[in-house]
């Protein structure tokens, strides 16, 4: 798939005010400051997209995306982030759970990871959770540029034989690097791949 392009279609907190006209939606949630914004940038070949930061916890509303006037990419905000106050966290997860579970559009929610670390608990929860309410998901390890190969390729497999001991297979999995574009055609002709089905 080649991205001709990607246009901020608006920012909401409840499915109903999301843009009006529907397309197929593919989303991405992940823990704060694990590297959405730029794996999002790096996807639409366009580094001003989706607004990165040190800071985490920078998307605090669901932003989408109009690609190529025919595919929604969703910039969900982050869980766990620890700095948030109690009711912040609350409204956030509230946000979030409103479109994971009211989207009919949605094909796949794409959970990021950071490659780098072992799978926290934050993370298990929220795929266990996504496994039993039946929401079609994948996993993407970020930040794959950070280590060296062999490091990487333990530690991604290290994480995925703690999965195997809940599920009998993996949702598919992808390893990028906004940095150096690791990835990222293997996720566009995913996407696609899912758009000739509907």
């Amino acid at each position: 798939m080649i991205i001709r392009q990607a246009v901020f279609a608006g920012s909401s907190e409840r499915l109903e005010n999301r843009p009006k006209a529907r397309y197929p939606e593919f989303a991405f949630i992940g823990r704060s400051n694990v590297g959405k914004s730029s794996l999002i940038n790096c996807l639409c070949n366009n580094s001003g997209l989706a607004k990165t930061s040190s800071t985490p916890g920078k998307t605090q509303v669901v932003n989408h995306f109009l690609i190529n006037n025919s595919w929604y990419l969703v910039d969900l905000p982050g869980y766990g982030f620890a700095r948030m106050g109690h009711a912040g966290r609350e409204k956030l997860a509230k946000m979030i759970d409103n479109y994971v579970q009211g989207s009919q559009e949605m094909a796949v929610l794409f959970v990021l990871l950071d490659s780098r670390h072992d799978l926290q608990k934050i993370d298990l929860d929220f795929m266990m959770r996504l496994g039993g309410e039946g929401i079609p998901f994948a996993i993407i390890y970020t930040k794959g540029d950070k280590s060296g190969s062999k490091t990487l390729a333990d530690q991604i497999e290290k994480n995925n034989r703690a999965l195997l001991e809940y599920w009998e297979e993996l949702p598919p999995v992808f390893v990028t690097s906004s940095k150096d574009k690791t990835g990222r055609d293997e996720i566009l002709q995913y996407i696609d791949s899912i758009l000739k089905t509907l």
